[in-house]
C-alpha cells in the first residue's frame, strides 16, 4: 500500500506544487515526478480521459513517486468511487457550494467507519488484497486519501463557513476563473480580492487551502497567495510548456 507524500507534506507544512495535465499523457505524469513534483492533477472535468487511460496515469505517477489527484467531473458518489478505484490518492471535486455536498463528497470517498463508500478490497487500489486484509486496507485508503472540494462560486464563498466545518474535507481549493464568471467577470483585480480574503478565512477555519488558475509567469501573484495561507498550489502543464518555449526563443533571438 502507498503512502500519500503530498499529504504527508501537507501535514508537515510544507506547500505543495501539481501540474494539471489535460490529456491522456503517462509520460508527462511521469516528468513531472522526475522533476520533483508533488502531484499531477489529472483533469477529468475539462479533459477527455478515459477510466482505463486515467488508470495508466496512475501507474505511471506511482512509478515516478508523484502523487496522482483527478479532477473529477461531477460529485455524484458513482463518479467518486469509480475514480477511487482506479488508485487515486485524492480527488479535487468541481463546484461544491454547499456544506451539504461537501459532507456527501467526503463520506462517498471513504469507507466505514468514515463514509460509505463502496466495497471493492480486491481491485488496485487495495492492491489486489495481496498481503493485507480488507480492514487494514480499508483503513489505510482511508488514512490516505486527500478530499478537494473547489470553491470557486460565488455561492460557496458565502457558505464557507458551514463547509468548513465539513469533516473530512482535507483542503479547498480556491479557483480564479469560475469565480470569476460567478461574480460576473468584473475583472483579474476584483476576483483576487476575493481570494486574498477567502484565503486565509479557510487557514483560520482549520483547513489546508490551494489555489488554481493561476498564471505560470505570475511567480510574483502566487507567492503572494502562499505568504496568505496557501499550501496547495495547481498549474497548468500547457501554460508552463508555452512558458518554457516562448523564453527559449526570447533567449536565442537575444544571443543572436
Amino acid at each position: 500500500m502507498r503512502t500519500n507524500t503530498t499529504k504527508a507534506k501537507l501535514a508537515e507544512g510544507k506547500v505543495v506544487f501539481g501540474a494539471i495535465i489535460s490529456r491522456h499523457a503517462p509520460d508527462l505524469v511521469e516528468l513531472f515526478g522526475a522533476i520533483g513534483y508533488d502531484f499531477v492533477m489529472i483533469d477529468c472535468e475539462h479533459g477527455p480521459m478515459s477510466l482505463d487511460e486515467v488508470e495508466h496515469m496512475v501507474r505511471a505517477a506511482e512509478v515516478f513517486g508523484i502523487t496522482p489527484i483527478t479532477r473529477i467531473p461531477n460529485h455524484e458518489d458513482s463518479t467518486i468511487l469509480r475514480f477511487l478505484d482506479r488508485g487515486v490518492q485524492g480527488i479535487i471535486v468541481p463546484h461544491v457550494n454547499t456544506a451539504q455536498v461537501a459532507e456527501g463528497v467526503a463520506r462517498a470517498a471513504r469507507y466505514h467507519p468514515d463514509g460509505q463508500r463502496g466495497m471493492a478490497a480486491g481491485g488496485r487500489a487495495h492492491d489486489y488484497g495481496v498481503g493485507t486484509t480488507r480492514d487494514e486496507s480499508t483503513r489505510w485508503v482511508n488514512s490516505q486519501l486527500l478530499v478537494i472540494p473547489m470553491v470557486e462560486e460565488t455561492e460557496a464563498v458565502s457558505n464557507l463557513d458551514a463547509i468548513l466545518k465539513v469533516s473530512g474535507v482535507d483542503v479547498l481549493h480556491v479557483a480564479s476563473s469560475d469565480l470569476g464568471q460567478s461574480m460576473g467577470n468584473p475583472g483579474a483585480a476584483a476576483v483576487r480580492q476575493v481570494m486574498r480574503e477567502v484565503i486565509p478565512r479557510i487557514r483560520a477555519g482549520g483547513k489546508l487551502v490551494g489555489v488554481g488558475g493561476n498564471a505560470p509567469s505570475d511567480a510574483a501573484g502566487i507567492a503572494e497567495f502562499i505568504k496568505l495561507g496557501a499550501n496547495f498550489v495547481t498549474i497548468s502543464s500547457l501554460g508552463l510548456l508555452r512558458l518554457g518555449a516562448e523564453d527559449f526563443r526570447k533567449r536565442v533571438q537575444a544571443a543572436l
